[in-house]
């Protein structure tokens, strides 16, 4: 055995003592313990070395430093556990695990949010179906718009394509005011056409957001419906 226990001689060396028995009284973690083993504890330090010996000492053990080592009180009783020192790669090992634990617990917190916010919003195959048909009633609502006005368009320009007959042999001697014409309903019927095309892609992007919603739902719909049967 080591020498013997230092006697604590004053009430702020005692408050120290009993701060950190607070401390590693809440099982701290690796990185923790390796803090706490840096400022030794008053008490008797005990362990079983790499060889099987059992030893103990009034501060921290050398040939121990690799595993954990109790601190008893004088009564015997456990006071605290320190942890292995680490090397400086374990402890990066050590946070960036840490690191990576709390990211993925905060993941599956916010996926258990997204279910809940879909839960409410669509409690049932019914009120998700109805959803899905507004949504692609909206945009063939603005696309039947589009086409109505292309139709007008065309009836537009058959009748300026009357008027140009009579320039047939030399387009160009068309008044200008007929050619701007011609030129305005060309270019209005390309935007109709370009929105129409950006509208189906719309009907797409809607149709696999829908999906993909449903195939999410129908596990937390079949869930719920079993625990209202539950007893």
């Amino acid at each position: 055995m080591g020498d013997a226990p230092i006697p604590t001689t004053t009430a702020a060396t005692g408050g120290l003592a009993l701060l950190m028995l607070v401390c590693v009284s809440v099982a701290p973690g690796p990185v923790q313990a390796q803090a706490q083993a840096q400022v030794p504890l008053s008490g008797i330090y005990t362990c079983v070395d790499a060889k099987g010996r059992k030893l103990s000492s009034d501060r921290p053990i050398p040939e121990c430093l690799d595993r954990e080592q109790k601190v008893l009180n004088p009564s015997g009783t456990v006071r605290a556990r320190v942890g292995p020192t680490l090397t400086e790669k374990e402890h990066a090992e050590i946070e960036a695990r840490q690191k990576q634990e709390a990211e993925a617990r905060a993941l599956q917190l916010e996926e258990k949010r997204r279910e809940r916010a879909l839960l409410t919003r669509y409690p049932t195959r019914a009120a998700h179906d109805r959803e899905r048909a507004a949504a692609f009633g909206q945009v063939a609502a603005v696309s039947h718009a589009a086409r109505k006005r292309i139709e007008e368009l065309l009836v537009e320009r058959r009748k300026l394509d009357q008027e140009m007959e009579f320039y047939a042999k030399d387009p160009s001697k068309a008044p200008p005011s007929l050619q701007r014409q011609l030129q305005d309903i060309e270019l209005s019927a390309q935007a109709q056409k370009h929105f129409l095309a950006e509208r189906e892609t719309d009907l797409q992007r809607i149709s696999a957001r829908f999906d993909e919603e449903l195939e999410r739902l129908k596990p937390l719909w079949a869930a719920q419906s079993g625990a209202r049967r539950a007893p």
